[in-house]
C-alpha cells in the first residue's frame, strides 16, 4: 500500500470514528436485544404528511429494519407480532423543557421513576432544563440501559446576572465578562450539553457569555434578560424559551411603559396595562424576524395561560392524574400561589388579549417558516410532566398550528435542534425504535396523543400495563 492510500484509509477511518461518535452522541439509550413487529397499522411516519394504511414496522436489536405496506414487510417466524389494527403508529415524542421533582425536595433516588412517568407518557427524548450533577450520572444510567427512561439531553446550571431567590440558587451568577467565560468553560468540562440562561445578565456578560460558548461548541438556550432583548438574542443564535421578551418587543413606541408581563412580570399588576398598548404590526415583524433567523422556540403556552390567564380550580387540579405524581411541599406551595395570583388577577380582558398575543406570535412564527418545539416547563404551578407535554400540543393547536405541525414540534423539530434526525425524530428504516402506539388519529384530534397503547424505548416494548405500573410506583415515591 502506498503513503497515498494509507493516507487515504486512514481519512476515510478517522471519518468513520467521527460519524460514530456523532451517532453516539444522538443516540443515549441503549438498544433491546428484541425483535417484533407492529402490523397492519396505520402509520404516522413524520417523514411526510400523510398516514400510510395498513402498514407494517419490523424492528430488530433496537432499529427499524422495514417498515411499509403490510404485504410487503415480512415478518420473521419466532418474532413477537403486536396487532397494530385500527391504531397509529408516531415516532417518540420529545418534551424540550422538562424538570424533576429531585432536582429539588424529591431525593435523588427517586430520579429514574420520574423518568418512567415520562416514558409512560411516550416521552422518549427529554431536555432537561436545570442542571444538577446528578443529572449527569443519570444521563449515564440511561446510556448504558440501567435505567429504563427518555434519551437526556441536559441543560447547565443556570446562569445569571446575580444570585437571587436566597438558599434556591444553585447556578451561576456572572456579572463581568470574565466571570461569564469562566463558567462556560466551567459547564463544557462537566459535560453539560446547552447553557441555561436566565436572568439579569448584562449585555457585556452576555457577549462574552456568546463568545465563549461559540468557541467551546456548546449552545446557549432559555430566557432573555431585558438588558438583551430578542432581536439580539436571534443575532445571537440563542435557543428562546417562553417567548421570553417578546411581549416588551411588541409594545407601541407611543406606549407610557417599556416593561410587560414577560417570566416574572406577571406578578407585577401594573405589568398588565401594557396589553393595552401592544401592537399587532410589531407582533408580525419579530415573529417574521425570528423565523428568518432560523431560532428554535419552545413557546411553553399551557402552563403559563392556565396559571396566569384562565385560572385552575383546587378541586380541578386534584382530579387529574398529575396530582398523584406531585411531591406534598410543592403542592401545598403552589396551591398557596395560586391563590395569592387569584385572589386579585388582572382584568380578564387583559388576560385574554395575552393569551391571544401570544399565540398569535407561535402562529405567526410557524406560518413563517419557523421552528416551533414543544416543551412543558413541568413540574410546574400545579402541572406534572408527562401528560403536561400532550397539553402542550393541543395548545399549539388551539393556538392556530394544524395537528401535523404540533407533532412536528415534539419529533422531528427536536431531533433537528439536537442534531439527532439520522436517529430519530421519524419512522424509517435504520433510526432508533423510539415509537407510540395510539388509538386514536392524532391528525385528527391532537388530544388522541394521550390514548397511549403501547412504547417503545430503542426497541424495548413496553405495553399499556407496563405503563401503568411505571406511572403508579413512580407517582408513589415522588408523593411520599
Amino acid at each position: 500500500m502506498t503513503y497515498r492510500h494509507r493516507a487515504v484509509v486512514g481519512l476515510l477511518l478517522l471519518l468513520l470514528a467521527h460519524r460514530q461518535e456523532l451517532a453516539a452522541q444522538a443516540s443515549r439509550g441503549a438498544l433491546a436485544r428484541e425483535t417484533f413487529a407492529i402490523a397492519d397499522v396505520s402509520l404516522i411516519s413524520m417523514a411526510v404528511d400523510t398516514v400510510l394504511s395498513d402498514a407494517t414496522v419490523l424492528v430488530r436489536d433496537g432499529r427499524i429494519v422495514a417498515t411499509g405496506p403490510s404485504r410487503s414487510v415480512r415478518i420473521p417466524r419466532g418474532a413477537r407480532r403486536i396487532d397494530g389494527r385500527g391504531k397509529y403508529l408516531v415516532p417518540g415524542f420529545a418534551d424540550m423543557h422538562a424538570h424533576l421533582y429531585s432536582d429539588d425536595e424529591v431525593p435523588d433516588s427517586v430520579a429514574p421513576y420520574e423518568l418512567g412517568v415520562m416514558l409512560a407518557n411516550g416521552i422518549t427524548i427529554t431536555r432537561l432544563m436545570m442542571g444538577t450533577p446528578e443529572q449527569l450520572a443519570l444521563r449515564k444510567e440511561v446510556e448504558s440501559g440501567r435505567v429504563l427512561g427518555p434519551q437526556l439531553w441536559l441543560a447547565s446550571p443556570e446562569f445569571a446576572g446575580r444570585r437571587y431567590g436566597g438558599a434556591a440558587f444553585k447556578g451561576y451568577a456572572v456579572s463581568t465578562p470574565e466571570e461569564a467565560r469562566a463558567a462556560v468553560r466551567e459547564v463544557k468540562a462537566a459535560g453539560y450539553d446547552f447553557l441555561k440562561l436566565t436572568l439579569f445578565v448584562t449585555r457585556p456578560a452576555y457577549d462574552a457569555l456568546v463568545d465563549e460558548a461559540r468557541q467551546a461548541g456548546i449552545k446557549i438556550v432559555g430566557h432573555v434578560p431585558p438588558e438583551v432583548g430578542v432581536p439580539h438574542a436571534l443575532a445571537s443564535g440563542q435557543q428562546i424559551e417562553h417567548l421570553d421578551n417578546y411581549l416588551e418587543q411588541v409594545l407601541a413606541d407611543s406606549a407610557p411603559m417599556r416593561v410587560s408581563v414577560s417570566d416574572r412580570g406577571v406578578f407585577q399588576p401594573s405589568n398588565w396595562l401594557s396589553l393595552d398598548f401592544v401592537d399587532d404590526a410589531k407582533v408580525a415583524r419579530i415573529a417574521g424576524l425570528t423565523a428568518r433567523s432560523g431560532a428554535f422556540t419552545s413557546p411553553t403556552l399551557t402552563i403559563f395561560k392556565n396559571a396566569f390567564a384562565i385560572g385552575q380550580s383546587e378541586e380541578a387540579v386534584r382530579a387529574r392524574p398529575d396530582w398523584k405524581v406531585m411531591a406534598p411541599g410543592i403542592r401545598a406551595a403552589y396551591l398557596a400561589a395560586n391563590t395569592r395570583y387569584w385572589a386579585n388577577p388582572p382584568s380578564e380582558a387583559r388576560r385574554n388579549r395575552w393569551v391571544e398575543v401570544r399565540n398569535r406570535l407561535t402562529k405567526l412564527i410557524a406560518d413563517s417558516g419557523g421552528k416551533i418545539m414543544a416543551g412543558s416547563d413541568a413540574p410546574e404551578w400545579l402541572f406534572t410532566y408527562g401528560w403536561t407535554l400532550h397539553r402542550e400540543l393541543e395548545s399549539l393547536v388551539s393556538a392556530g398550528l394544524t395537528p401535523f405541525q404540533a407533532l412536528r414540534a415534539a419529533t422531528r423539530t427536536p431531533a433537528e435542534f439536537l442534531g439527532a434526525s439520522a436517529e430519530w425524530g421519524t419512522i424509517e428504516t435504520g433510526k432508533r425504535a423510539d415509537l407510540v402506539l395510539l388509538s386514536g388519529n392524532p391528525l385528527q384530534d391532537i388530544r388522541n396523543t394521550l390514548r397511549i397503547e403501547g412504547v417503545s424505548i430503542g426497541g424495548r416494548w413496553l405495553d399499556r400495563a407496563r405503563l401503568d405500573e411505571m406511572i403508579r410506583v413512580g407517582g408513589e415515591l415522588v408523593s411520599r
